[in-house]
């Protein structure tokens, strides 16, 4: 089945153009390895792009823009993720596209879950200061607690689904989410979600409980 919920336009030309932080980018490609129609935008954005570097190449460029490019070169060098060849290869877990099962050092069921009430989360990529990346499983039939974001949320699903606002998000699927949104998504019944999902700012639950709750919680 193809997915439904697709990443923003912003993301695919940022993700061409190389410029996503690098939980974000791996949320994006992952996504794209389940999306033929998002694969086919992002070539498209590429091709543009090509197209506009052959085009400069042909013109004389002003020193200061050199300049400060090749400085801001400098500064991300040692922030660049290290070449996939560097990672461990990780057992095969179908479950999981690549980029993002790389990344993990084992399958869904060889991770180191830890609980929080209805969901089951892992962090990874836990360098990236500003941004949280997690795997969630969210257990069948399920809703997760009233929250809303202080930031930004991009949430893909990689098994099983879940329903918000409405909507049903199944594999391949992206959910976006910000501080308009409050919500309590609900895994389907019959089977577990698992999701990938990254954060730039934390969660805040809401509602009576979750406000007294809050002081005590970072999620």
């Amino acid at each position: 089945m193809m997915p439904r919920f697709h990443a923003q336009d912003e993301h695919l030309m940022d993700y061409a153009a190389g410029s996503l932080a690098e939980p974000i980018a791996v949320l994006v490609a992952t996504h794209l390895a389940l999306c033929p129609a998002c694969r086919a935008r992002v070539e498209a954005f590429e091709a543009v792009g090509g197209a506009l570097l052959e085009k400069l190449g042909t013109e004389a460029i002003d020193r200061s823009l050199r300049d400060s490019v090749l400085a801001k070169l400098d500064e991300t060098d040692s922030e660049c993720a290290p070449p996939p060849s560097v990672r461990k290869p990780a057992p095969i877990d179908l479950r999981v596209p690549e980029p993002l099962r790389g990344y993990l050092g084992g399958g869904l069921d060889t991770l180191a879950w830890k609980a929080r009430g209805p969901v089951d989360e892992v962090r990874i990529l836990r360098e990236h200061a500003g941004v949280t990346s997690r795997l969630l499983r969210i257990k069948a039939g399920t809703p997760m607690p009233h929250h809303t974001h202080d930031g930004n949320e991009l949430t893909l699903v990689l098994t099983g689904g879940f329903t918000d606002r409405g909507d049903h998000f199944l594999r391949g699927d992206v959910a976006a989410a910000d501080s308009s949104v409050d919500h309590c998504p609900a895994a389907d019944p019959g089977e577990d979600c698992y999701c990938f999902a990254v954060n730039d700012a934390p969660l805040r639950l809401t509602g009576p409980i979750g406000r007294l709750l809050n002081p005590f919680l970072r999620i």
